[in-house]
């Protein structure tokens, strides 16, 4: 891997780990269009841009990590639960589903629910407009949904997202814990991945690790700012649609 091939990734990562459109399915995409094998020096690099997306999110929520928070991150413990259950007992056979044919057709299927979330959705019912305010309840259902992340394509933050607003939350609040609830997420997923490819990094060239450590925080970073401001004002139509489109382009030119 290259500084520019490098470089692309950890914008990719960056840009896509927090918007509901999957990050694993770009990531696939964008290595298969630049001709990336799957070795282990590519593994471990995907380890690093996902240790960046965790540090943004850090950086961005870094007022939340007191004990005044304690609730939250309980709930934030109670939402991680299950995926983290289901993905450690059935990891190996979770693998077998990374295809780009599958990748498609998660697209194209949860573009058309966020669209069908987006006509069923009333300001009057969702009520829950804070992090804060979540109910244990709440928290264990888009855990429920979140569930559906570990097929590629499906966005670990669409899925959260698709469970919150089904459990109340407006679409800022839903997107916003699903930013904490990444953090979980990714720090279990890479490190269990740093354990089994932590060898790796002894072979691997440092320079492009460090472009995309670099690019991959700075895009989250900024991408969970713009995103909340966007939907103060949008909705996910948009995502819904460009989910559409993309899993449509893939069946067409790749599968």
């Amino acid at each position: 891997m290259d500084i520019f091939q490098a470089a692309i990734l950890g914008i990719i990562e960056g840009l896509t780990e927090f918007l509901p459109i999957s990050s694993t399915g770009h990531l696939i995409v964008a290595a298969e269009w630049m001709g990336l094998e799957q070795t282990d020096q590519n593994m471990a690099f995907e380890v690093i841009i996902q240790v960046a997306a965790i540090l943004a999110i850090f950086s961005h929520y870094r007022s939340k990590f007191s004990l005044e928070h304690i609730r939250l991150w309980l709930n934030v413990f109670i939402a991680f639960v299950p995926i983290a259950g289901v993905g450690f007992l059935f990891h190996n056979q979770i693998k077998a589903f990374f295809t780009l044919d599958i990748v498609a057709w998660m697209f194209i299927i949860g573009g058309v629910i966020f669209l069908i979330m987006e006509k069923l959705y009333n300001e009057g019912t969702h009520r829950t407009r804070d992090i804060e305010d979540l109910s244990i309840r709440q928290a264990f259902w888009i855990g429920i949904a979140q569930m559906f992340a570990l097929i590629p394509g499906t966005s670990r933050a669409g899925a959260s997202i698709v469970g919150g607003v089904m459990m109340g939350l407006d679409r800022k609040t839903a997107a916003e814990f699903t930013f904490l609830l990444a953090l979980p997420v990714l720090a279990a997923a890479s490190g269990l991945d740093l354990l089994k490819n932590y060898s790796e990094f002894a072979n691997t060239s440092w320079l492009p690790l460090l472009v995309g450590f670099i690019m991959a925080y700075v895009v989250a970073f900024l991408t969970m700012s713009l995103f909340l401001r966007f939907l103060e004002k949008f909705t996910f139509n948009a995502f819904g649609i460009y989910r559409i489109i993309f899993g449509i382009v893939l069946l067409v030119w790749f599968v």
